[in-house]
């Protein structure tokens, strides 16, 4: 179960808590601009405009762990606008893995994927499904985002 008292320093700056997002349905992401995978941020906001009226939100997490991040915020905020559309909201950028690892992914690192495996982040867009009861499910980076397994365990749990 996650624990929601985290602090969260948004893309643009802006203070915020994990607890905002308690009771809802949500997808956190460690993204990275640079990544062989980025083409993922399209299903994300896709998934992202279909459900986000219904208690559901992607939570984006740039991060330099695999070192292919951009080098500052803005530059990511740029990145994912332009080129993605991206409409979610997203963290600063934050380490996923290590000794500096945001506290978000302490937690969320302990959660095992299909094959029973927890541990550290593999790579870039590995997924994390916090069901609104504060349950988490981990799917491994290669899982496209709007594979059938997340998109069916989305819409049972949608709490509107």
């Amino acid at each position: 179960m996650l624990n929601y008292d985290v602090p969260l320093t948004m893309l643009n700056g802006q203070a915020r808590n994990l607890s905002e997002f308690k009771g809802q349905l949500l997808l956190i992401v460690n993204v990275a601009s640079r990544c062989g995978l980025s083409p993922q941020y399209e299903q994300l906001e896709q998934l992202q405009k279909k459900y986000q009226g219904r208690g559901f939100s992607v939570l984006g997490v740039p991060s330099g762990s695999f070192m292919q991040e951009l080098k500052d915020n803005d530059s990511i905020g740029e990145y994912c606008s332009t080129t993605w559309g991206v409409t979610f909201p997203m963290t600063q950028k934050a380490d996923v893995n290590g000794r500096k690892r945001h506290d978000l992914y302490k937690q969320l690192v302990k959660t095992k994927d299909a094959m029973g495996l927890a541990g550290p982040v593999l790579w870039n867009f590995e997924k994390y499904l916090v069901l609104p009861n504060g349950e988490i499910h981990r799917f491994r980076p290669n899982m496209l985002p709007d594979d059938e397994k997340i998109v069916e365990l989305i819409e049972a749990n949608l709490p509107r």
